[in-house]
């Protein structure tokens, strides 16, 4: 049975617990199955990323995690206490979900949206406060959006609209912060950017950043940690140096690939080799 600790910011920082524990998942969609015994944690001032072919889980684990999903077995602790056993509004003042692809209501400006944040700290008899207001503008200024506060949310480009987003779940003001393919659809530049921002988050700010990604080479190049999936299971995880291996990426991606040290970081780099096939006669892309 999981022990209870209170959540409370200063128990959290003498607590031993990790702030994110799964414990054992298997989850389905009817009779199939998706995730299957499940285990990992995730750490304070940390990325965790979570990579692996389409259909492997990764999203699956994500809203899990954020209580979406309900587990068939297994459980999740938040700061060493099962989560069903916290208020849904507890919940979303500690834990935050970005999904994939979110998309604002016509009209909404920059500042309207960043303020959707601050819902789960309301009540009908706490209204808006200065606390909400000053939340919303350090969100806001983190993410560099601040100079755009007025401005239609759709009227941006995709990585401005992603900052939005970013310092909309920043001024939830949770602990914990997941993420779906916060950089899916971007150019590489701002995809870089955008991890640069998330990096800055996690250790500037002290946050757990649980975070999806399909690049295999921005997640070695950020994550603190990498969790590789396959077939609703976790095939490898731990830092990038000793995760990202050519070995692991035929086992998870079916790719051949030649993995090199970046000479100024260290951390593992992916190279596709060309005209090589996988086992099974086909070609690597």
């Amino acid at each position: 049975m999981l022990q209870k600790v209170s959540l409370n910011r200063a128990s959290d920082a003498a607590a031993a617990d990790p702030d994110l524990a799964c414990h054992d998942l298997c989850v389905g969609y009817g009779a199939q199955p998706i995730l299957k015994d499940v285990s990992f944690t995730a750490m304070r001032g940390q990325i965790t990323a979570l990579v692996g072919p389409n259909g492997c889980g990764k999203s699956t684990l994500l809203k899990t995690m954020a209580r979406i999903l309900k587990p068939e077995s297994g459980s999740i602790s938040l700061f060493g206490t099962d989560i069903t056993q916290i208020a849904t509004r507890k919940i979303a003042q500690r834990m935050a979900l970005l999904p994939q692809g979110p998309v604002a209501p016509e009209g909404l400006t920059v500042r309207e949206l960043v303020a959707q944040g601050r819902f789960p700290h309301q009540t009908l008899l706490r209204q808006w406060t200065r606390e909400d207001a000053r939340a919303v503008d350090d969100a806001m200024a983190v993410t560099h959006v601040a100079d755009l506060a007025d401005r239609p949310v759709m009227a941006l480009s995709g990585g401005q609209r992603q900052r939005c987003w970013i310092a909309m779940v920043l001024a939830q003001q949770t602990d914990i912060i997941l993420l779906d393919e916060p950089t899916t659809f971007l150019d590489l530049r701002v995809q870089v950017d955008i991890m640069t921002l998330l990096r800055d988050i996690a250790r500037q700010r002290n946050r757990t950043l649980v975070v999806v990604l399909h690049e295999l080479n921005i997640a070695a190049a950020f994550a603190d940690k990498i969790v590789m999936m396959r077939d609703g299971q976790i095939v490898q995880e731990g830092p990038p140096d000793s995760t990202v291996s050519a070995t692991a990426l035929r086992a998870v991606f079916d790719l051949d690939a030649q993995v090199i040290a970046d000479p100024e970081t260290g951390r593992p780099v992916c190279i596709p080799r060309t005209g090589r096939v996988v086992d099974g006669g086909l070609p690597v892309a």
